[in-house]
């Protein structure tokens, strides 16, 4: 009886340790960075770099005024008419905007007048050539009258080559503004009803935003530190840990005497179009203050938790370790080591919070 009573109590104790084992087992399972979140981080080497200081400079975006084109318009008149807005791309020859104009009406009688001078040159033409051949006129008569045919016609191409510029439309009784290139309409001083006059600002400007140009305040402060063909690197608010690189291509002679700033410029190539003529930018150049070279790792790749410094060394998929750091120097975009991190060794730089709150559970 009593071998009975045991059996169930041995089969109990044998599932319980299965499930105690069970739940070891995956307590202890070991974190790896599995393929979908491979591709969200980025990995890079611990490298020896000259120390550096940082120089935190502003500026603002603008389009690059060697590849605009402003449009100033040839004729005075009303604006009737506005197809594009502030913005808007814009293919060469497409209509822009149509001016109601005097110099219209008056080119287009000039040219009805010199069409039928004409037709009445060219019969006069015809009968002195008539005449000579019978030896009525002169050889003075026919040349003459070859040549006031031959100013009129001159006259007649001159007015339709107006009317042709001006891209004049006689159903519409109106000029039609043309986009003269193709591009982005960064600029735009037209509207219905404006009255264009000679001499008035231009109505629109168009940019490629294809390079554009970064315009940097630099305080007097700071004029020691800035010099031509620096290489910078830009971010701006609207792409938060994006660094965009560039070069200080011209730093002027004068203050700015509104600003009481020097202007520097630097000018990059607009990847994707992101960079836009209105926004802010943030600069920061990196300037060598000498000593040794020593290891260092990004500055973003730093973790600040409870109190202390860490970042991720990534050995191998399933093998990270978080490492507490003491850096001897910081800046805004480097932290150096004399001791506690190696050249060569891995760190995570992107994404690394994620993994490091993994490691913690």
């Amino acid at each position: 009886m009593k071998k009975f009573i045991l059996l169930p109590i041995l089969g109990l104790m044998l599932v319980y340790g299965c499930k105690k084992e069970e739940v070891k087992e995956t307590k202890d399972e070991k974190f790896c960075i599995d393929k979908a979140l491979k591709e969200k981080i980025t990995i890079e080497p611990v490298q020896k770099r000259a120390v550096t200081q940082s120089i935190n400079l502003t500026g603002n975006i603008t389009y690059n005024n060697d590849h605009v084109v402003q449009f100033n318009s040839l004729v005075e008149g009303i604006i009737t008419k506005t197809t594009f807005s502030l913005g808007d791309y814009v293919k060469k020859g497409q209509i822009l905007a149509e001016i109601k104009s005097t110099e219209l009406n008056s080119m287009q009688s000039e040219s009805k007048s010199l069409q039928s001078q004409l037709a009445v040159a060219q019969r006069q033409l015809q009968s002195t050539k008539s005449m000579f051949d019978d030896g009525i006129a002169s050889q003075k008569d026919l040349m003459q009258a070859q040549s006031e045919l031959d100013v009129l016609k001159s006259s007649l191409e001159n007015v339709k080559a107006n009317l042709a510029m001006f891209s004049a439309s006689s159903e519409r009784a109106v000029f039609q503004i043309k986009a003269p290139t193709e591009g982005y309409v960064v600029a735009k001083n037209i509207s219905p009803g404006m009255q264009i006059t000679d001499g008035s600002d231009p109505l629109f400007t168009i940019s490629d935003l294809k390079e554009i140009w970064v315009l940097v305040n630099v305080y007097t402060s700071n004029l020691k530190n800035v010099t031509e063909n620096m290489l910078v690197d830009v971010t701006t608010p609207a792409y938060p840990g994006e660094v965009f690189k560039g070069k200080i291509t011209m730093l002027a002679k004068v203050f700015d005497a509104d600003e009481h700033v020097l202007k520097a410029r630097i000018v990059m190539e607009n990847k994707n179009l992101k960079l836009k003529p209105g926004m802010t930018a943030d600069i920061v150049i990196d300037k060598s203050i000498g000593g040794e070279m020593l290891a260092a790792v990004p500055a973003k790749a730093a973790i600040f938790d409870n109190n202390r410094d860490y970042i991720l060394i990534y050995k191998d998929d399933c093998t990270i370790e978080t490492r507490e750091i003491n850096p001897v120097i910081k800046n805004n975009n480097w932290i150096y080591f004399d001791k506690g991190v190696k050249e060569g060794e891995m760190v995570i730089t992107k994404n690394h919070l994620l993994i490091h709150e993994r490691l913690k559970n």
